[in-house]
């Protein structure tokens, strides 16, 4: 999958965005008005872990403040494990990757 490709099923469409740190070729899957699929790069008040080979935190902390903490606030995010959570709370609650404001 590559950055920017669209996955359409039925009336649904998911963009894929890049979101490398977790692994290199990490992706989240975005349905704009509805959710963020965020795989393992984001998770309730959490981040995918980074010590595996190819995996960056610098680079999961970018993906996730240059990517997905860009969409909107109200998207709701289902991890790949755990209970889901939206960017808002996680921009303001996830203690790896908190906005200052």
């Amino acid at each position: 999958m590559q950055e920017g490709q669209r996955i359409t099923f039925g009336t649904l469409s998911l963009e894929v965005l890049h979101t490398p740190g977790h692994t290199p070729g990490g992706v989240c899957l975005v349905c704009p008005t509805y959710c963020v699929f965020s795989g393992d790069t984001l998770f309730y008040r959490s981040i995918g872990r980074t010590d595996l080979p190819g995996g960056n935190y610098e680079q999961i902390v970018a993906s996730i403040r240059t990517k997905l903490y860009t969409l909107d606030d109200d998207l709701a995010v289902f991890p790949g494990h755990g209970e889901p959570t939206t960017i808002e709370e996680e921009k303001h609650e996830n203690p790896f990757v908190i906005v200052e404001e």
